[in-house]
């Protein structure tokens, strides 16, 4: 089926380019310190991922990282709209109900255009208390729209196993339950923590895992769906 190859052609790219995108900022601020004109930008010995020693957004907001960044999210919004309508063009061709269809693609490409939208205000600074709900707002949508549209594939994809039993690896779709399960316990667990001033090493440390968890659901797609 061709549209099963392009999903996996698109998902392989959908993690690996936040992957290493973000993680690319990563090392230049901590590590290359030279490429800094302002040096109150750069971080020392942070692996924020474990000890939360800096939040994604001051990671990547500034010159140059934005440079890497933001074009790596542009790509990744534009391959998720491709996932989401690849996914469509599949699920149709087993009659999946199309009201399920309709919610995976409006939360799917929703993501996108809030990916796009946080993307373009990130770095950008008003001393303004409704900008920054506003930022604060649109990357929280981008989380719960991400998560509900991957929780939606994968119960549709579950309707329909015995249908795709030839075509995937039912180990990955078990993984992906796994991993939408945790997600979603994770966030509403965390929900005390993060409404509450202060923890921000954890908040932090939150926000860089919780982020690869969300990009690992389309590693786990590509390896799911077989070659042939």
């Amino acid at each position: 089926m061709r549209e099963i190859k392009q999903l996996k052609s698109i998902s392989i790219w959908v993690f690996l380019i936040p992957f290493f995108g973000l993680n690319l900022c990563l090392l230049l601020i901590t590590k290359f310190h030279g490429l800094f004109p302002n040096q109150e930008h750069i971080l020392h010995n942070t692996i924020p991922y474990f000890d939360g020693g800096a939040s994604i957004s001051r990671t990547a907001r500034v010159f140059p990282t934005y440079l890497i960044f933001k074009p790596a999210m542009f790509i990744t919004s534009y391959l998720l709209i491709k996932y989401w309508i690849y996914n469509k063009k599949i699920l149709l061709k087993f009659n999946v109900d199309y009201k399920f269809i309709n919610k995976i693609l409006f939360f799917g490409i929703g993501s996108a255009i809030l990916l796009t939208i946080h993307s373009i205000f990130l770095g950008i600074h008003f001393d303004l208390n409704l900008y920054k709900l506003f930022r604060k707002v649109v990357i929280l949508l981008f989380i719960i729209f991400e998560v509900v549209a991957q929780g939606y594939l994968v119960f549709s994809l579950y309707k329909i196993k015995e249908k795709i039993s030839g075509l995937i690896n039912i180990k990955f779709l078990k993984l992906k339950r796994f991993l939408i399960t945790m997600l979603v316990i994770i966030a509403v667990v965390s929900i005390p923590i993060i409404s509450i001033p202060g923890y921000k090493a954890y908040k932090h440390a939150l926000e860089w895992d919780f982020f690869m968890g969300v990009i690992s659901f389309y590693l786990l797609t590509y390896f799911m769906w077989k070659k042939k």
